[in-house]
């Protein structure tokens, strides 16, 4: 087992790097291919994201006991949530170019997340990585070294705008504090 992240992992992650607007485009041109098939691979992002952390079901009455992926993939609910999911993710690439409109998304994201539903921040790194390994699986061809680097600072900027809002409404659990010790296997497996 990897040792749990340590305070200068969750520093860089708490920052995200400027994108240029030659990597907002690259993300912008990808996410126009990904998003022609949104909810195809938002189903294939949450049940890979259930099936390798399958504690972050116990967030979903709806589908937290479901085991097989075949079940899961025809879940009325978790495609619901899929498309849900891609829209916001959908609503931070359209706006690239507007700071202010991409934290107000993601702020509304994370301060759901961490008052009504209760999800350990945690989660939001390990979605959006997996969402990377989905799309550059899915969309291979397309996935080069300079689109892979675009799409890291992308998923920075997520995570980073999705922790600011758990830390206004007073989250008081990261991932190097008193977090429960099943999310800190899952913290150590997603490294």
């Amino acid at each position: 087992m990897e040792k749990v992240q340590g305070e200068m992992e969750i520093e860089r992650w708490e920052r995200s790097e400027d994108m240029s607007d030659a990597e907002k485009k690259v993300i912008q041109e990808t996410w126009s291919r990904v998003y022609a098939n949104c909810e195809d691979v938002g189903v294939s992002i949450l049940i890979r994201f259930f099936v390798n952390f399958p504690s972050a079901k116990q967030y979903f009455s709806q589908f937290k006991h479901m085991e097989d992926p075949l079940e899961m993939e025809r879940s009325l609910q978790l495609r619901k949530h899929a498309r849900r999911v891609m829209g916001a993710i959908n609503t931070v690439v359209e706006n690239l170019n507007d700071s202010e409109k991409v934290s107000s998304v993601l702020a509304l994201v994370g301060k759901a997340h961490a008052l009504k539903h209760k999800v350990e921040p945690v989660y939001f790194k390990i979605l959006t990585g997996v969402m990377l390994e989905v799309i550059a699986e899915e969309y291979a061809n397309d996935f080069t070294p300079e689109v892979q680097r675009a799409w890291t600072k992308m998923r920075s900027l997520i995570y980073t705008n999705v922790i600011a809002a758990y830390k206004e409404v007073g989250w008081a659990q990261y991932p190097n504090s008193t977090m429960n010790p099943l999310v800190k296997v899952v913290t150590a497996a997603a490294k």
